[in-house]
């Protein structure tokens, strides 16, 4: 395979990849707490492509960066939403082990405890469930202590992290720390603010570009793949003519 379809196929590859993100990105406008990925791009190094100058690098998608900016608080009026102004996350009991979330739209499980609206469970500053009764008002303070008719019956887990890329999504809004290493942290200054919401930080104006910017360069690699089939074709077909 020569240089040219080489390159022009590494770049359709890492052009798939980015237009799946942006894909998934644009569907996600709308989800709460959801945070938008980016590809990282790196060189990949092959003796296939290399030239008479020498081994020559190929673009390809080394890994996916996602963007923790705080998106836009929305305000919903409802008792069972809460938004976190500032950095963290909320803690919630996962199959094997905490997960962590941006989502707050909450809701009493039938068991009684307070979840999420995918029905994992929320954790309290000690790591357990908190338990509230059906039906009857909840208030959460800004330290995301909750009461119900002036009772305190505990208070939500906000988590921060130093290196917040060690967190691997699970879904659309949900994350695993992946890093034993990079252990939760108490974050500074955030508020969890009630009947709010967090929507995604995804710039859909921006998004929709990069799209249609990426879909172009990916027909443009198309026509390069196109082009050099018919070189290679028209060169066979000359030394077919010499040969005769």
């Amino acid at each position: 395979m020569d240089a040219l379809t080489i390159a022009a196929a590494s770049g359709l590859r890492s052009r798939m990849q980015s237009l799946d993100l942006l894909a998934n990105n644009l569907a996600n406008t709308g989800t709460a707490g959801f945070k938008r990925d980016t590809e990282y791009y790196g060189l990949y190094n092959s003796d296939e492509s290399s030239g008479s100058s020498g081994t020559s690098g190929l673009p390809v998608v080394e890994r996916q960066w996602t963007d923790f900016s705080q998106g836009s608080i929305q305000v919903t009026a409802n008792p069972m939403d809460v938004a976190l102004n500032g950095s963290g996350f909320l803690v919630v009991n996962g199959p094997s082990g905490p997960l962590y979330t941006r989502n707050g739209n909450l809701q009493v499980l039938p068991d009684g405890t307070l979840g999420t609206a995918q029905g994992y469970v929320l954790q309290d500053t000690g790591g357990n469930a908190i338990s509230v009764k059906p039906g009857q008002a909840v208030e959460i303070s800004t330290d995301g202590s909750i009461t119900q008719n002036g009772t305190a019956i505990g208070q939500l887990k906000v988590v921060d992290f130093k290196n917040p890329q060690s967190l691997s999504k699970l879904g659309n809004t949900l994350f695993q720390n992946a890093d034993p290493q990079n252990l939760p942290v108490a974050p500074q200054a955030t508020q969890v603010q009630q009947g709010k919401i967090e929507g995604s930080n995804v710039p859909v104006a921006e998004a929709a570009m990069q799209l249609v910017g990426v879909m172009r360069q990916f027909e443009m690699l198309q026509k390069a793949v196109g082009i050099s089939s018919e070189m290679d074709t028209k060169s066979i077909q000359e030394v077919a003519r010499v040969g005769s």
